[in-house]
């Protein structure tokens, strides 16, 4: 399985590339507001199964995800990488960064994503909200699950307009499709991955929105550095890219990218 990209060749060839993963509802299309602000690298631009031009594609678990992104990097010829993902792409990069043979891989940049859940309580409550979630995508009004999903509490700093916003852009979404994905990669089914984190051989850090309480606190307990994003809140790339893209190239210059 390869995973639709959108790959971008950069003023310069021989730096890693950097590749984009994007969360939940999302698409490839999330990035394009940072990509002027990396033009010396090359990119590549993902659609995780279920979604944009992937929308097609099924998965059961997150060693499928993560057998599309290795094939996706080997048929773009990508050796050396960064990845760089959010929430759903932020797991679906810890879960790579946390194989073997994840050789290419030059570092990782999670904004606002969960290393795994530590006990079988906290799996099965999460299994349970997310089944209850992939049936009303697959059962009721779309727009009105849409509206629902942006009210909980990790997105609690949207404003009315940023919500209608994202509700009129994920309903573009076929929303089967992502029900699909949900519970393919639940965050219940997710392995704990906090020991293999603190024991990665690359550079990993941490992007969180300031008002983003829930992913501040979450990495405050990894091994890892800590970028806040000023005022932003769960989708500091979005909410706020000038400074996320800042925050970003200070990183990956630190490194003499």
């Amino acid at each position: 399985m390869i995973l639709h990209a959108v790959p971008y060749s950069g003023r310069r060839s021989t730096l890693p590339h950097i590749v984009w993963l994007h969360g939940f509802l999302g698409s490839h299309h999330e990035w394009q507001a940072l990509k002027p602000h990396f033009s010396d690298w090359p990119q590549l631009y993902l659609d995780l199964p279920g979604h944009g031009g992937s929308a097609g594609l099924d998965v059961q678990s997150f060693a499928e995800v993560d057998s599309a992104l290795r094939n996706t990097l080997k048929h773009h010829g990508i050796n050396h990488y960064w990845l760089v993902g959010y929430s759903l792409g932020g797991r679906i990069a810890i879960y790579h960064a946390s194989q073997a043979e994840s050789k290419g891989l030059r570092g990782l940049v999670v904004e606002g994503g969960h290393p795994g859940l530590a006990n079988v309580a906290e799996r099965e409550a999460r299994a349970l909200n997310d089944a209850r979630w992939a049936q009303r995508l697959m059962h009721e009004d779309f727009q009105a699950v849409l509206n629902a999903w942006y009210r909980q509490p990790v997105f609690h700093s949207l404003s009315c307009e940023q919500r209608a916003d994202l509700v009129t852009l994920r309903a573009q979404n076929n929303p089967r499709a992502l029900a699909r994905m949900l519970e393919a990669t639940s965050l219940a089914r997710q392995p704990d991955l906090r020991e293999m984190l603190g024991q990665l051989a690359v550079p990993f850090h941490f992007i969180c929105g300031e008002r983003d309480e829930k992913f501040r606190a979450v990495a405050a307990g990894l091994n890892c550095a800590q970028t806040l994003i000023s005022g932003a809140g769960h989708n500091a790339h979005r909410e706020a890219p000038a400074a996320f893209s800042s925050a970003l190239l200070t990183l990956f210059r630190s490194y003499d990218l």
